[in-house]
């Protein structure tokens, strides 16, 4: 597969950075596929049978997925456990369905504002517990483990099973299940789809006018994410561990405005005003990282960045939840997060591409340009009532 993916970075016209850019790409890709097309799925299930019974089915799949990568001495073995993660890994859905269940129309987005500052911290927290697990090879420590797969990346899939199971005995122990009967029955049989064909379906234009403006934004930030470490070290000469200490930054900023910021300002403002200044100021940072001149001013554009995501994410979940029907939020939810893990899936290897052959600030001017349409076509979205 890297000769394949050498000699198409041969034919775009770069011969050292691109093949391990499209390599790493692919596996992404292929595991925010499988997101892309489940996340609906589980989110329809939850409609129909409750949110506890299929987040409990789905962290158990995603349990056996790290297993299957601790024991995986081989490459298709473990593209075959991302896989398997990928796929019962859509089950944001149901947990954001969770959420929706159990707040008030008032109090929606801002709860969503609590979902998205765990979901960064988990962001932030992960590399760093994966980084300094990676340094500990099992396979030289116990050279017998060898027999059963264990390889030098098995401890971070170790720790991440640990954290799996540890989640899966919580939500046996303590969650509840939040969505009522009656809802239950009134939902739609779950089949698996086309999300694409499915979000076509819906018959409300708010809901497939609000989900474009969220997909065009993804694109956006999913570009900035792939090329941002590659810009601060083309640019500044920038180290391994100081882009850890630029996306931590990122992260950070993030959980604050998501944890903090977004709900003060939803308590006074609706989402849709909230929606509008989000992007703005995420088109304003993208145009500053992109032509930074300097560190300080990469590390202001990444703050407006951040604070421009902190607030377009809560805003546009809580809009499509709002929209929907009380019978039907795994669903909708589902097919919302379907499309992000869809801009997962092809923004990497399309921003990677485009940084190598045409350069940095060509990314972030484009990925501006998305977050610009993303609010032209998120203006004269209606409110929903209280």
């Amino acid at each position: 597969m890297l000769g394949f993916l050498a000699s198409v970075a041969a034919a775009l016209g770069n011969d050292s950075h691109l093949p391990e850019v499209l390599f790493g790409g692919v596996i992404s890709s292929l595991f925010s596929i499988l997101q892309f097309v489940f996340a609906p799925f589980w989110g329809s299930l939850s409609d129909k049978h409750g949110r506890r019974p299929v987040l409990l089915f789905t962290v158990a799949g995603t349990a056996a997925s790290y297993l299957l990568w601790v024991l995986s001495g081989s490459f298709w073995l473990f593209l075959a456990a991302r896989l398997v993660g990928g796929a019962f890994g859509g089950n944001l859905s149901v947990a954001t369905a969770a959420v929706a269940d159990v707040t008030s129309r008032t109090e929606r987005s801002r709860a969503m504002g609590l979902v998205g500052a765990a979901f960064g911290l988990g962001l932030v927290t992960g590399p760093l517990l994966g980084a300094y697990s990676a340094k500990i090879d099992l396979s030289v420590l116990y050279p017998d483990l060898r027999d059963w797969g264990v390889n030098p990346f098995s401890t971070p899939a170790l720790v991440a099973l640990t954290m799996s199971l540890v989640n899966l005995i919580w939500i046996g122990a303590r969650f509840s299940e939040t969505l009522p009967a009656a809802a239950r029955g009134r939902a739609r049989e779950p089949r698996l789809r086309n999300p694409v064909a499915a979000l076509l379906a819906v018959d409300r234009p708010e809901i497939r006018r609000i989900n474009l403006v969220a997909f065009v934004y993804s694109i956006a930030f999913v570009a900035m994410e792939a090329s941002l470490v590659f810009l601060s070290a083309q640019r500044f000469g920038y180290t391994a561990s100081e882009n850890g200490l630029l996306m931590g930054y990122l992260g950070v900023c993030s959980i604050l405005t998501q944890g903090v910021v977004v709900r003060r300002l939803l308590a006074r403002r609706p989402e849709t005003q909230v929606l509008g200044f989000g992007l703005i100021s995420s088109t304003l940072g993208l145009l500053t990282i992109g032509f930074a001149p300097t560190p300080f001013v990469l590390y202001a554009g990444v703050g407006l960045l951040a604070l421009g995501s902190g607030l377009v994410n809560p805003a546009s979940t809580g809009l499509i939840s709002l929209y929907a029907g009380e019978e039907e939020q795994g669903r909708v939810l589902g097919l919302f997060r379907s499309l992000g893990s869809l801009s997962r899936a092809i923004t990497p290897l399309c921003a990677g591409a485009l940084f190598w052959t045409a350069g940095a600030t060509t990314v972030f001017v484009a990925s501006a340009a998305l977050a610009i349409l993303a609010w032209v076509a998120g203006r004269g979205l209606p409110q929903p009532r209280a």
